[in-house]
């Protein structure tokens, strides 16, 4: 079976196995653990920033950001698309006690003025606007790499209102490979930054937070009242930190193979493709109301295993586990089961 259901299902390679059986450990939550730190600082390194912190999931970093940046009866801001908004089981509400005011976007993408549009004025009405959030690249329907430019104009109105800025980075490794623009360039613009190794990078587990030392041992504090804090982690953090100096560079591939196939299912019956919005590893294609599903379970019969996310939408997501060749039969199963 291909799986190309997401690039979460990726498996440690044997070098990345090897590289975790042989970590260094501590205790975590103790400050100890060799692997961990080394990550974490390799991680800040990457990313131009004064400290990381290692978490069990990118939604905790995302939240744990939220909480940090906020207080109770706050607000903040991100497109309505955004997985912290809608992929995250509530958790901005759930744990943080903010409000989210959402935009919509072009593509995931909004402006500095729709932000300056939405900050709340000074009224004891009114909650607190304290945090924009941007999600680069956005996981949802047709959305692309933010261009730099745009992160700039809504950085700008943020620093212009006393906002500060959060990056869910789960995917900026994507957006570096595609772009060419480095992951401190990005992350310049935000206070805080959120990256995920479990996804095109292949680790098996966990996500960091970069910001300033202070904002990072005040996260320290909310990952262990999330429930986050790991013991002898850096078996796991071992796996991240092979994938951080390892597995950066070959997502190029993934985008190749997300672009080819795209190219060729645009010309098929009964699919439509947005070309403009493939820039990275995930491909999105439109087919008729309430055949999501049948497709799914079609492809599945030619050894094509991929989501529908709802009834007129199926999924595809190129990943290291996905060869070159293994693209020409995914190719050719998309042939046979959209041209019966």
């Amino acid at each position: 079976m291909i799986d190309l259901r997401s690039d979460t299902i990726t498996q440690p390679t044997p070098e990345m196995r090897r590289a975790m059986a042989e970590a260094a450990v501590g205790d975590d939550v103790l400050c100890d653990d060799p692997t961990v730190i080394a990550m974490e600082a390799r991680t800040a390194e990457v990313l131009g920033k004064e400290a990381a912190i290692y978490m069990p999931s990118g939604t905790m970093t995302n939240q744990v950001a939220i909480r940090a940046h906020t207080e109770h009866g706050d607000e903040i801001i991100m497109e309505s698309g955004a997985h912290s908004a809608i992929m995250e089981t509530g958790a901005p509400a759930a744990l943080a006690g903010v409000m989210c005011r959402l935009l919509e976007g072009e593509r995931g993408v909004f402006t500095g003025e729709q932000v300056a549009g939405a900050v709340r004025t000074e009224n004891v009405h009114h909650p607190v606007t304290k945090l924009v959030c941007v999600e680069n690249p956005p996981n949802r329907i047709g959305a692309g790499i933010w261009p730099i430019e745009a992160i700039a104009d809504v950085a700008r109105v943020a620093r212009e209102h006393g906002l500060a800025m959060h990056l869910d980075g789960a995917r900026l490794w994507n957006a570096v490979a595609a772009t060419g623009i480095s992951e401190a360039e990005y992350a310049a613009y935000f206070d805080t930054v959120s990256v995920c190794f479990s996804k095109g990078l292949g680790a098996p587990v966990g996500s960091a937070l970069a910001g300033t030392r202070e904002f990072v041992a005040r996260s320290r504090r909310f990952r262990k009242q999330f429930g986050g804090g790991m013991r002898q982690a850096g078996i796991i953090a071992g796996g991240a930190l092979y994938a951080l100096e390892n597995h950066r560079e070959r997502l190029a591939e993934d985008h190749q193979n997300a672009r080819r196939l795209a190219e060729a299912a645009a010309t098929l019956p009964g699919i439509e493709i947005d070309l403009e919005t493939i820039q990275y590893n995930i491909v999105y294609m439109r087919v008729p109301m309430g055949t999501g599903v049948r497709y799914v379970e079609a492809l599945r019969g030619h050894g094509v295993d991929i989501l529908s996310t709802r009834g007129d939408v199926i999924r595809v997501v190129t990943n290291m586990t996905v060869s070159s060749a293994d693209i020409d039969r995914v190719i050719e199963a998309f042939g046979k089961v959209f041209g019966e």
